[in-house]
């Protein structure tokens, strides 16, 4: 188990990044970061786009490590611009793709299954700035189910790998 921190927590009820990016971001809230989130198992965040949506079922949370953020493009950017649920630190989430982990913020673990990774898309270059798409490659985050209901907040958290990532093929 590692002490991570939860720096960020981001519940949408709205899909702001539709159509075309160079149409701009869809209105909506000015800040939809929480310090609470509430989940659901197999559901995802209550009150997220992607709650309890079938489609969405294997990746209704996206997790994102802090240090794979493009910094040097944008030095504030956050989960308002990548889009994310969960921003955490002290960990590369995107190295455990396939694993299954727990995240205990003091309320008790939930453990989740890191299924994909969550590929950035064009809409990056416009949310974070240029480049920001080509930065975000292979550390993009990665799309998980939760596994338990609980709650995440923000701030200090325990992190733990109950299961290893299947060996990646080389090409």
């Amino acid at each position: 188990m590692i002490d991570v921190e939860v720096v960020q927590l981001l519940v949408s009820p709205a899909h702001r990044l539709a159509g075309r990016p160079s149409e701009g971001p869809a209105p909506g809230p000015d800040d939809e970061r929480v310090t609470r989130a509430e989940v659901r198992a197999r559901l995802g965040l209550v009150g997220d786009r992607y709650f309890a949506q079938t489609a969405h079922r294997d990746a209704s949370v996206t997790m994102m490590s802090v240090e794979n953020l493009p910094t040097d493009i944008a030095p504030a950017v956050g989960l308002r611009e990548t889009r994310r649920n969960v921003l955490l630190r002290g960990v590369d989430v995107d190295a455990l793709v396939g694993a299954t982990v727990s995240l205990d913020c003091g309320e008790g673990r939930v453990r989740f299954s890191l299924n994909r990774p969550a590929r950035p898309c064009a809409w990056m270059n416009v949310t974070v700035g240029p480049g920001a798409q080509k930065a975000l490659r292979d550390k993009g985050g990665v799309r998980c189910t939760p596994l338990d209901d609980g709650v995440l907040l923000v701030g200090p958290a325990r992190f733990e790998v109950l299961s290893e990532p299947a060996p990646r093929r080389r090409a």
